[in-house]
């Protein structure tokens, strides 16, 4: 009798094995459609990302290069008189004439300098302002060289050329909001830093030597907000009746 139902009893069992493997195969199918879904959803992300920087750096490089071409446009034709040059690389304006700047290891402005600040602080604010949106900060700095009496030593130099380079900066800076006009630009306040930065930025001569007199000048530098508009996470916004799409961080206000 046994052996009669036998062959019942494998035909029986085969249609749950059969069922067995056809919820497996339905999870892996349905696992491998989350991980394609999840991968392509990622990818979307990433140039979604990689969209968002390539635009923050064109428009970055478009306000420094407008920046540039405005401050140079005004001060072209005075840099020579003054010994300044305007770095495109840096919006640096550099003024490397120690000898009208200051007397040797004082902070008082001589008064051809003062000359010059006067006739340069109110223009230079004046062509910033048109993209006070886009600047983050206007840094001051003064740089020594690593010169001082036969008696220090180089670290006591050093410690010494900062606090002269600081007192320098804020000497600038003191004069500026003397100045008519400046002192009510609070946008200029809330953005200036005055930064003394000792022999720390030393200029060196063809044979590498330092060069002491090159050494010894005050900076003005302009700074944007492209790295902090680089580093702002990527928000998504959703227009009625349209699927999500990225929100573009806006470099420079009002352009």
């Amino acid at each position: 009798m046994s052996a009669l139902l036998a062959p019942f009893r494998t035909t029986a069992a085969a249609p749950e094995d059969d069922s067995h493997w056809l919820v497996v195969s339905d999870l892996m199918a349905t696992l491998m459609m989350i991980f394609l879904f999840l991968s392509v959803l990622y990818m979307a992300q990433v140039e979604r990302t990689h969209l968002v920087e390539t635009e923050v750096r064109t428009t970055a490089a478009e306000s420094r290069q407008a920046i540039y071409r405005a401050l140079d446009d005004e001060f072209r034709d005075d840099l020579p008189r003054w010994n300044a040059e305007l770095v495109e690389a840096t919006l640096t304006l550099r003024f490397r004439e120690p000898d009208v700047l200051f007397d040797r290891s004082s902070s008082r402005i001589k008064p051809e300098f003062e000359a010059i600040l006067r006739d340069f602080l109110p223009r230079y604010l004046a062509q910033l302002s048109a993209f006070e949106g886009v600047i983050r900060e206007i840094r001051i700095e003064g740089h020594t060289s690593s010169e001082w009496s036969a008696d220090t030593t180089p670290l006591q130099a050093y410690f010494l050329n900062m606090d002269l380079s600081q007192q320098r900066t804020q000497a600038v800076l003191k004069f500026a909001y003397g100045l008519e006009g400046l002192a009510g630009e609070t946008w200029f306040r809330d953005r200036v830093a005055a930064v003394g930065l000792s022999s720390s930025r030393l200029v060196y001569d063809r044979d590498g030597h330092e060069d002491a007199e090159a050494s010894r000048r005050v900076e003005f530098s302009v700074l944007t907000n492209f790295e902090s508009k680089l580093l702002e996470p990527i928000r998504l916004k959703t227009t009625a009746g349209q699927a999500p799409e990225t929100l573009k961080p806006q470099l420079a206000s009002g352009q």
